[in-house]
């Protein structure tokens, strides 16, 4: 029964930090919006995947390893916020682009690519290991259960994909399509300087 307790209650935790917009929300919504459902639902599984693997690190103390060698978190931080960088420029540079040239290109990317999108835009942010070794420690019981290093990267895995399965499928319906076709190029402005920000954020620790 206390197992239980704990893990709803890292689970309603998972839960909040899952819903508050990030990188990945951004990418899964342009690639539902911009390219199809299923491209956005390849792309919110490899966000999981990249939640699932954070999840099992953290379970397994990366949170020590990472406050323990600084230079190794600083070098993590950078990488990740230059490629939230890249993918921001990106963004930007294509927003005046017609949609029927979107669509065109949009052809060029395979399922594979849109996972491997995303699951690497989620694993460019190491503060999300930090964050879940954080909710660990605070809600783990100090001998932690030996299937919780399972189940609790799989429990990372089904909530994170489950949001964003849920944004997939809201944002390529008809409707957010056609008003994302009407403005593109704003969307896609405040989208990449959305990611630029977060990128800034994440190598200089602006709060």
């Amino acid at each position: 029964m206390e197992s239980l307790f704990i893990l709803v209650s890292i689970a309603i935790a998972l839960m909040l930090g899952a819903i508050s917009p990030g990188p990945t929300f951004i990418y899964v919504a342009k690639n539902s919006i911009a390219i199809s459902r299923k491209h956005g639902l390849f792309t919110a599984f490899g966000t999981a995947t990249g939640a699932a693997i954070f999840g099992f690190l953290a379970v397994m103390g990366l949170q020590a390893v990472l406050l323990a060698v600084p230079s190794a978190y600083l070098a993590l931080k950078i990488c990740g916020g230059i490629y939230l960088l890249w993918l921001a420029y990106k963004i930007i540079r294509h927003a005046k682009e017609p949609m029927q040239l979107q669509a065109q290109s949009a052809t060029q990317m395979s399922f594979k690519q849109a996972f491997r999108l995303g699951l690497i835009t989620q694993m460019s942010n190491p503060k999300i290991a930090i964050v879940l070794a954080s909710i660990f420690t605070a809600l783990l019981p100090a001998e932690i259960p030996t299937y919780f290093y399972v189940v609790l990267p799989l429990l990372c895995f089904c909530i994170d994909g489950g949001w964003y399965s849920l944004v997939a499928v809201a944002l390529s319906s008809h409707r957010p399509r056609q008003v994302y076709l009407k403005f593109k190029a704003v969307f896609d402005r405040v989208a990449g300087g959305v990611m630029a920000l977060l990128g800034l954020k994440l190598i200089f620790g602006m709060k």
